[in-house]
């Protein structure tokens, strides 16, 4: 049972509150996770940096999808994996897109099946990548910005899911229709 709290703006640190409001405002809510980082301002204000900075990269909607979604499958994060199918879904993203990356499966096209498998590469072995992966990324029009910007990204999922599991954060209602369990996936 975890002992971190989820926090609210009658509980939050006063650093935190102003970070709460923002989240409110721009989600009609303050999503749980959100009033878990409120804990400490620093990581909060850290993780709706790099969200922002990320959501605001080269990548499309769609790639910015097989990212977040790469991580949070690989990471197993129970709140990260439900949330990001609604977004998704608020974002129009092709359901085959989302369904392929919460079962582990092949992406609809080869272009974001190498960012997939970048990501995934990046995670797993930890920033050391082949030089052959590197090859196919490019050779499938990526570009060295968007490979540092995977890691924008995984510095961004990095602090949610592992927050979510320490936490063990629930699911928020919105996302609770997309729930997500590791075991339901063939590895």
């Amino acid at each position: 049972m975890s002992t971190l709290k989820i926090h609210n703006m009658e509980t939050a640190p006063e650093d935190s509150k102003p970070l709460l409001e923002q989240s409110k405002k721009a989600y009609g809510m303050i999503p749980n996770l959100h009033g878990v980082l409120a804990e400490s301002p620093g990581i909060y204000e850290a993780y709706l940096t790099l969200h922002n900075l990320f959501e605001n990269s080269s990548f499309n909607k769609e790639e910015l999808t097989v990212v977040w979604q790469t991580i949070n499958v690989e990471h197993e994060c129970h709140y990260c994996v439900p949330a990001h199918t609604g977004i998704a879904n608020m974002m129009k993203v092709d359901l085959a897109i989302t369904e392929a990356l919460r079962n582990r499966t092949e992406m609809p096209t080869e272009k974001l099946q190498k960012l997939h498998e970048m990501t995934l590469s990046i995670v797993r072995n930890r920033g050391q990548v082949a030089e052959k992966e590197l090859e196919n990324f490019f050779a499938a029009g990526y570009t060295r910005r968007q490979l540092l910007e995977i890691i924008l990204g995984l510095s961004q999922k990095v602090i949610s899911n592992y927050t979510n599991h320490i936490a063990e954060t629930p699911v928020d209602e919105p996302f609770k229709k997309f729930e997500w369990n590791k075991e339901d996936v063939a590895s």
